[in-house]
């Protein structure tokens, strides 16, 4: 029987676990922090799928309902499709595992991480990719890690290492870092506008932080692991590398360097198509593999990228390294829509809208491990397959546009005014009208240029830019050129290092995404691509305020307008009424929308699109919540009638006592002679005692009225005449 080993970080109270459970699986561990624990598995396949041409890594991380002690809602009372936050965790710990495994390896590799408890204070998506950083690195699955994986927050300006779901709330820098012994690998989040100079500060600590989960691992993989296996690697070979080399020549870098996308793909493509036919007629059926032509484009495509780059600082494109594609921005280009803008980045190009709408339309977030049950910003990204100019699937959202839309909303989330001054929710949807690199950061500039449109008084404008890397290293393994690019284009992501997405203010940054296919970034060359950015989002935002220099005044006439009431939070409950009376017949009279806050402190808001409306609703709340007034006069309803006076409802709810002596300025003999039940008189409040019950006097408020209208008593009073006098 297998045994169980642990071993503890120091210092961070992170545990690895394995060889209990999970035995058939290539490398399985669980991983817990406090009460928080998961278990994660690595698997690899022992045969390629037919004619597969790629690698198919495969993440999946899972939260069980069972793991907070709770039942799965819905009618099967069963776990369903992912959601938003294990799409992400998977996509997190994705990125950082696929550049490590060997080039030419193809074998099928499954990672599925399983939430088994939660203590709802420690979140489980870092401990899902050291998990399975662990869980590679003890199996027999080729691989050249481990990474350690840590969350940085900064609190009251100090750092700290995996802040609580709690702490979270209170810091202002979310920081998931991902890196090897030596350099940064996967970098992901969001902060409140941090200084380059102090996010360049937390980078460097977090990369000390790791370093005891490195050796926590390495110690669990000299206890517990595998030998490594050694699995057969599908490259080109080097005889059909160079019978294409010879046949196409210097026209792959004609095609190459040709400035449009389309016609740059579509001369590859017929270069493509001829070295096929050609190694065909040459090989036969029997011998011929297409995959050989497929990988061999792809090694003289890198080729020509990187030569261009490296050697002659020139791009497909005909930019300069540090050249940014000519910009263009619109807003206000759709009637009735209330935000809109059009952002163009050379051959990028992305639609952005923005509906506002109540608090009640904020979403809900059914999360298992704690944190915020709503948000009230959200951000949809749509790839559409025309934008690249290709059919294919369209309708349901994959996992990388949910990946790109929560990168523009995070970034954008720090510049939303608060609740409290904007009570609004807003959700932009990113519609993508060309693609030809960095789509995400389009979403932001577009994102943000419709907020100003539609009115939100934002905090300041977000730009966002990706920066790429080119590299080349000596036989010593040393990196003897390295370019660093502003502005990547598609091809330059695929053949490129870096994907190095920055988004910030001018004053500082507000989002950030590193992705590297390379086995890490060294500091100097972060160091410049940080800069870089830098200088390039000045340029977006001057490009942005050329265009919309800051938000409108006020929301359009399309959007809901707002009114906020502060009533007395004990009348909450009159407002809202029996079931929902109350307010669901004032909804109904003003055709307003109306909303409490939940928090209990009384707020209400009124939204609608008609400022009549708008009145009318305020007018219903002020007559419900009201109180009564000593000195103020009222149209009241006969509630009862006693033989010493008349009890008068002056507002909803609210009665006070006429007496007899009270009702008119002469003497009463029945008080029925004036006041009739369901009787509406004009009433005065004269006193209330310090019991709270309320002195009401109809003769007051009869000479109150003669003096102001210089008239008498109003024809609803009438009765009073036909008492006799005394």
């Amino acid at each position: 029987m297998n045994q169980k080993h642990s071993v503890t970080v120091d210092g961070l109270g992170i545990t690895f676990s394995t060889g209990d459970i999970a035995k058939q699986s290539s490398g399985a561990v669980t991983v817990g922090l406090g009460e928080t624990t998961l278990f994660v598995s690595a698997t690899v396949a022992e045969e390629l799928r037919p004619d597969q041409n790629w690698f198919p890594l495969t993440v999946d991380y899972r939260e069980k309902y069972s793991a907070a002690g709770r039942f799965p809602g819905g009618y099967f009372k069963r776990e369903g499709r992912p959601s938003e936050k294990e799409i992400l965790t998977s996509r997190l710990c994705d990125r950082p595992l696929r550049p490590l495994f060997p080039k030419g390896f193809l074998n099928e590799i499954q990672v599925i991480g399983i939430l088994l408890s939660t203590d709802l204070v420690n979140d489980a998506d870092i401990l899902m990719v050291n998990g399975a950083s662990a869980a590679v690195l003890i199996s027999d699955i080729p691989w050249n890690g481990p990474v350690g994986c840590i969350r940085v927050g900064q609190i009251d300006g100090e750092f700290v290492v995996n802040p609580t779901n709690e702490q979270q709330c209170d810091s202002d820098l979310d920081l998931i870092y991902v890196g090897t012994e030596t350099e940064m690998l996967m970098i992901e989040g969001s902060a409140d506008q941090i200084p380059e100079a102090r996010f360049i500060e937390s980078l460097e600590f977090a990369q000390k932080a790791i370093q005891p989960i490195i050796a926590a691992q390495k110690e669990l993989a000299a206890i517990a692991g595998k030998e490594k296996r050694e699995f057969e690697l599908y490259n080109v070979t080097d005889e059909n590398l160079k019978f294409v080399r010879d046949l196409i020549g210097d026209r792959l870098g004609a095609a190459v360097y040709t400035a449009k996308k389309s016609e740059r793909r579509a001369a590859v493509k017929a270069l493509k198509e001829e070295a096929a036919a050609a190694l065909l007629a040459s090989q036969g059926d029997e011998a011929y593999d297409s995959n050989q032509i497929r990988m061999a484009m792809e090694v003289l495509q890198e080729e020509v990228y990187r030569e261009g780059i490296l050697n002659d600082n020139k791009r497909a494109d005909g930019r300069a390294p540090l050249d940014l594609r000519a910009i263009s921005c619109k807003t206000d280009i759709l009637p009735t829509v209330h935000g809109s803008s059009l952002f163009s980045r050379g051959e990028t190009q992305t639609l952005g809208l923005l509906t506002l709408g109540g608090m009640s339309d904020a979403q809900s977030l059914d999360a298992i491990t704690g944190g915020s049950k709503e948000k009230s910003f959200i951000l949809h990204y749509n790839f559409p397959p025309y934008s690249v100019g290709e059919t294919g699937r369209f309708g349901i959202p994959g996992r990388r546009e949910i990946g790109h839309g929560a990168l523009a909303e995070r970034s954008l989330l720090p510049v939303i005014p608060a609740e409290d001054e904007f009570p609004y929710s807003m959700r932009i949807v990113s519609e993508i009208m060309e693609s030809n690199g960095s789509t995400s950061m389009a979403s932001v500039c577009a994102g943000c240029l419709a907020l100003m449109d539609a009115g939100v008084p934002i905090i300041a404008p977000v730009a966002g830019i990706s920066i790429g890397l080119v590299t080349e290293k000596d036989d010593s393994g040393q990196y003897a050129k390295k370019i660093v690019l502003v502005d990547i284009i598609g091809d330059e992501d695929h053949f490129g290092d870096m994907d190095f997405k920055i988004c910030g203010t001018r004053e500082g940054i507000t989002g950030f995404q590193l992705d590297l296919k390379i086995n890490g970034l060294p500091h100097d060359t972060m160091l410049e691509a940080i800069k870089e950015s830098f200088d390039t989002r000045m340029k977006i935002l001057d490009k942005m305020e050329e265009t919309m220099p800051e938000a409108r005044s006020e929301v359009k006439e399309n959007a809901p307008r707002i009114q906020t009431v502060q009533i007395d939070p004990e009348k909450i409950g009159l407002l809202i009424g029996p079931g929902g009376k109350n307010i669901r017949r004032m909804t109904e009279v003003s055709g307003a929308n109306i909303e409490i806050d939940d928090d209990n402190s009384g707020k209400v808001y009124i939204y609608s699109n008609n400022k009549q409306s708008l009145e009318i609703a305020h007018n219903e709340i002020k007559l419900l919540t009201a109180e009564i007034e000593v000195g103020q006069i009222y149209r009241g309803t006969v509630k009862s009638v006693k033989d010493f006076g008349a009890f008068v409802e002056a507002l909803p709810g609210k009665e006070g006592l006429v007496h007899i002596s009270e009702l008119a300025d002469f003497r009463v003999k029945k008080t029925e002679d004036v006041a009739k039940l369901g009787d509406e008189i004009w009433v005065k409040c004269i006193g209330i005692d310090d019991k709270g019950r309320v002195k009401l006097s109809r003769k007051a408020a009869m000479a109150e009225r003669e003096v102001e209208a210089g008239d008498s008593d109003s024809e609803e009073d009438s009765p009073a005449e036909e008492t006799e006098e005394s």
